[in-house]
């Protein structure tokens, strides 16, 4: 696989887009939603994109994770056990899509997407402060960890909103402090199912890394908005994000059904 494969002009494209979807990424998720599409427009491949964009974000997540431990916004000593079963779902996540479709994950993840929004949207004082604690460690390392990690290795889009919501309901975290712990779970899973991504040959090294330095910057100022604006700023961009991914998952689902009833009825 060539190191570069695209014309200097859209390197520079791709690197704007890394930018954005490392800000976006560290405060709600999602930033996968512009990576993907625009390396599939750059004319890489599906399988090198998936791959290319797991490199990229793995520095976005990277970037955003030592930027809140440093801050101590992250224990790493408490979330020891959360991170261990997140890698291992991730890498089971990995091997596994590898061997079956994906078809009926693609089909209900726009609802459990939308649902999520919905959710932060309704409940104006959820995160708000810290609460009681549901669950204790391993089980939550399970759910958390283990199940949302596997799910990012199998297919991804959404998972850092997941591992957030899963700190407010089942740890009692608040929104800024959940965000935080999301993006170090976030860059566990990320960085599980790339070794898997490398040692099969698909990523593209040049276009991966060029991003790769856009989602590092862009991820260091999302982190900061974090800190410096909490549940104001997360809250309203959880919703906007869920919303568009869910729309953008129903449209790469079924979107020659959207545009027949379109012209059907338009």
């Amino acid at each position: 696989m060539d190191w570069l494969m695209v014309s200097p002009e859209m390197l520079g494209v791709l690197f704007a887009v890394a930018l954005l979807a490392g800000f976006i990424d560290s405060i709600a998720g999602g930033g996968g939603l512009l990576t993907v599409p625009v390396l599939l427009a750059a004319g890489v491949p599906p399988a090198q994109a998936l791959a290319t964009n797991k490199l990229q974000s793995v520095g976005g997540s990277l970037s955003a994770s030592l930027y809140f431990i440093r801050r101590k916004a992250v224990n790493l000593g408490e979330q020891k056990l959360t991170i261990l079963l997140t890698l291992i779902g991730s890498i089971a996540g990995a091997i596994l899509v590898q061997h079956m479709r994906a078809d009926l994950l693609r089909q209900m993840l726009p609802l459990l997407v939308i649902g999520i929004g919905l959710y932060f949207l309704l409940t104006p004082r959820l995160g708000e402060s810290d609460r009681q604690r549901r669950l204790s460690a391993l089980p939550f390392g399970l759910v958390a960890g283990g199940c949302v990690g596997f799910y990012d290795g199998f297919f991804g889009p959404g998972a850092g909103s997941f591992y957030a919501l899963a700190y407010v309901t089942l740890c009692g975290f608040n929104l800024a402090k959940s965000t935080a712990h999301a993006k170090v779970l976030n860059f566990t899973s990320n960085f599980g199912s790339l070794i898997f991504f490398i040692i099969g040959g698909k990523v593209v090294w040049g276009i991966g890394l060029l991003m790769l330095v856009g989602q590092v910057l862009g991820a260091r100022m999302g982190a900061h908005m974090v800190m410096t604006r909490g549940q104001k700023l997360i809250r309203p961009m959880i919703v906007v994000v869920s919303l568009v991914m869910s729309l953008k998952l129903l449209y790469d689902s079924h979107g020659a059904e959207i545009q027949q009833w379109l012209t059907m009825h338009f």
